[in-house]
C-alpha cells in the first residue's frame, strides 16, 4: 500500500494486517507500520500497546515482533486475511485429487475452506465436515450429498467438537481426508493449537483411507501446543512451496508425496 493507494480501513481490520505483517516478517519497526497503513505512529504505538495486552504481539524498542506461544491460536478471521494467495492454489491442487463417487472428509480451517470452494461443480460426491463455514459454502451443490458431524460449536472457530462430532466418525469410512494443521515438524509431527479440535481430527484420522495435509509454508517445521499424529499417518502433503530441511528428509523418508501448488 503506497502513499497514493492509500485508503481508510477501521481498527480491527488494521491489527488483523498488523499481525501478518508481524508473521510474515517476524520483527517490524512502527515507522514500517505506520507508512503501510497511512496513520500516524501514535496510532500504531496505541494499537501496539493493545495488541501487546492481548499477548498478540510483543512490543520492542521502536517496533514490534511476534510473542506467540504454542497454545496461541490465531482466529479464523485473522487466518483468512493471512496468505490468501497460497491458500488459493492448494486448495485448487487438493481438489484435483478427488474423483467422481468419493468420499471425503473436509477438516475446518481456512486452507481446507479453498478446498471447498474448488468442488463446487463436482457429481457424486459425500463430503462430511465438522466446518460450519465449508458446510454452508457446499449446502445448495447438486449431487453432493453434505454432512456436517454435530457437536458443540466453537465461537469464533464455527468448528462442531466434543463427544457427538468424534463419534460421527465411528459409523463412517472416508476415501480422502483433507486436514489442517497448526503446525508440521520432522520431529513434533503433526500438531494443532485446540485440544477439543485436536480429538475430532484424530477420530478423523482413524477413519481414512488416505490422508492429505494441507498447509502453506508458514507451518513448515512448527510445532502448536497438541499432537494430531505422527509423520507416519499421512500420505500426501500439499503445500506451496517444498519445505526446507529436516522437515523435507522426514517426509521423503517415510515415503510421503509433496505436493507444490
Amino acid at each position: 500500500m503506497n502513499k497514493k493507494t492509500r485508503y481508510i480501513i477501521d481498527k480491527e481490520t488494521r491489527h488483523c494486517l498488523m499481525m501478518a505483517a508481524v508473521e510474515q516478517k517476524g520483527t517490524i519497526k512502527v515507522a514500517e507500520l505506520a507508512d503501510q497503513f497511512g496513520v500516524t505512529e501514535a496510532t500504531i504505538r496505541r494499537d501496539l500497546v493493545e495488541l501487546d495486552s492481548k499477548n498478540l504481539v510483543k512490543r520492542v524498542h521502536g517496533g514490534v515482533t511476534n510473542s506467540r506461544g504454542r497454545s496461541y491460536e490465531p482466529t479464523l478471521t485473522f487466518r483468512n486475511t493471512v496468505n490468501i494467495d497460497k491458500k488459493a492454489r492448494i486448495g485448487k491442487l487438493a481438489a484435483e485429487l478427488v474423483n467422481e463417487g468419493d468420499c471425503i472428509a473436509l477438516d475446518i480451517g481456512s486452507t481446507t475452506y479453498e478446498v471447498a470452494n474448488n468442488l463446487i461443480g463436482k457429481r457424486n460426491l459425500t463430503v462430511i465436515t465438522p466446518s460450519f463455514p465449508i458446510a454452508s459454502r457446499l449446502i445448495n451443490q447438486p449431487d453432493l450429498c453434505l454432512v456436517l458431524t454435530g457437536g458443540i460449536v466453537r465461537p469464533g472457530e464455527t468448528s462442531m467438537v466434543g463427544e457427538i462430532a468424534q463419534r460421527t466418525f465411528d459409523i463412517l469410512y472416508v476415501d480422502l481426508l483433507f486436514l489442517g494443521v497448526g503446525g508440521i515438524d520432522a520431529k513434533g509431527g503433526l500438531t494443532e493449537y485446540n485440544w477439543d479440535d485436536t480429538l475430532v481430527k484424530k477420530a478423523m484420522l482413524k477413519r481414512a483411507k488416505k490422508v492429505v495435509i494441507v498447509a502453506d509454508s508458514s507451518k513448515h517445521n512448527r510445532i502448536a501446543a497438541f499432537l494430531i499424529a505422527p509423520l507416519e499417518k499421512i500420505n500426501i502433503l500439499i503445500t506451496d512451496q517444498e519445505p526446507s530441511s529436516p522437515l523435507k528428509e522426514a517426509l521423503k523418508e517415510l515415503n510421503i508425496k509433496i505436493m507444490v501448488a
